[in-house]
């Protein structure tokens, strides 16, 4: 009875920790290509996970990139969303036991301590990040403490330039390595020993896999001292985009089929490590 006691108080002591997890009430922006995009019907549900998508400040170089009013949306960081984050919400639901829940969360890293509520964060356009000071000394502290950060969509040279500009300042000590295939986080949920470069829906119209000379998919990440990956970086693909474009039958199955379990067994890895 004693055991069964203590095993009790510990279920509900790691509930108690999931929900405070989800503190901050739904929010949601204008993004690059939608707006108003329909909620589900249980979009307010209390669950133990949720994506969290980073927003940041962009370089300015062209178009909507350095929108100086990035807290509100319709900038670098809201491409593909919510579309892409709530498709892959829904993969989470039905190929893992993982709580999740059906809409997703935007997190600045300036509110408060807002971020130590997700253990997962994604962003994508990374090759035009511009973090503050303060954001890059938020951004270390949150992966020391234990979170996980997934990054994509972004190619070639020029970008991998502007991605390792901020990166180098949040982590100036550490080395950003290939993730060998033997790494767990490969085969946390599925064997992910042969994975293949994803395009995103640009591969629609001009059947070419890479973006400018983004050739071949580069799998890198930061590690911590004890061996965990901190950081997940999809470099010269867009994963973003299979989610997104799942339920669209002219993008090809293959990349959409390989986007989400590269997706969920990141999550998954994020919730175990």
């Amino acid at each position: 009875m004693r055991t069964a006691l203590i095993a009790a108080a510990g279920l509900v002591a790691v509930i108690g920790t999931a929900f405070a997890w989800q503190t901050r009430p739904f929010r949601e922006y204008p993004g690059v290509e939608y707006e108003n995009f329909p909620l589900p019907s249980d979009y307010q549900e209390q669950t133990e996970w949720v994506f969290a998508r980073l927003m940041y400040p962009a370089v300015a170089t062209y178009g909507f990139r350095g929108n100086p009013d990035w807290k509100h949306g319709n900038a670098n960081w809201t491409i593909d969303y919510p579309r892409s984050d709530r498709h892959l919400s829904e993969a989470v639901r039905r190929l893992t036991r993982v709580h999740a829940r059906s809409v997703e969360q935007p997190v600045d890293l300036d509110d408060g301590d807002d971020v130590f509520n997700y253990p997962w964060l994604y962003a994508v356009e990374v090759g035009y990040w511009k973090l503050t000071d303060e954001q890059v000394k938020k951004f270390r502290e949150y992966l020391l403490r234990g979170g996980f950060f997934m990054c994509d969509d972004f190619h070639g040279t020029q970008e991998w330039a502007g991605f390792v500009a901020t990166m180098n300042k949040v982590f100036p000590d550490r080395q950003i390595v290939e993730i060998p295939n033997s790494d767990p986080i490969f085969h946390v949920l599925y064997d992910l020993t042969d994975r293949f470069q994803v395009p995103g829906a640009q591969f629609l119209y001009s059947h070419t896999v890479a973006e400018k000379d983004g050739f071949g998919a580069e799998w890198r990440g930061i590690y911590d001292d004890r061996g965990r990956l901190m950081a997940a970086i999809c470099h010269n693909m867009d994963l973003g985009d299979s989610w997104e474009w799942a339920d669209v039958p002219e993008y090809p199955e293959k990349y959409s089929s390989l986007g989400l379990k590269i997706g969920t067994s990141y999550i998954v890895y994020a919730m175990s490590h």
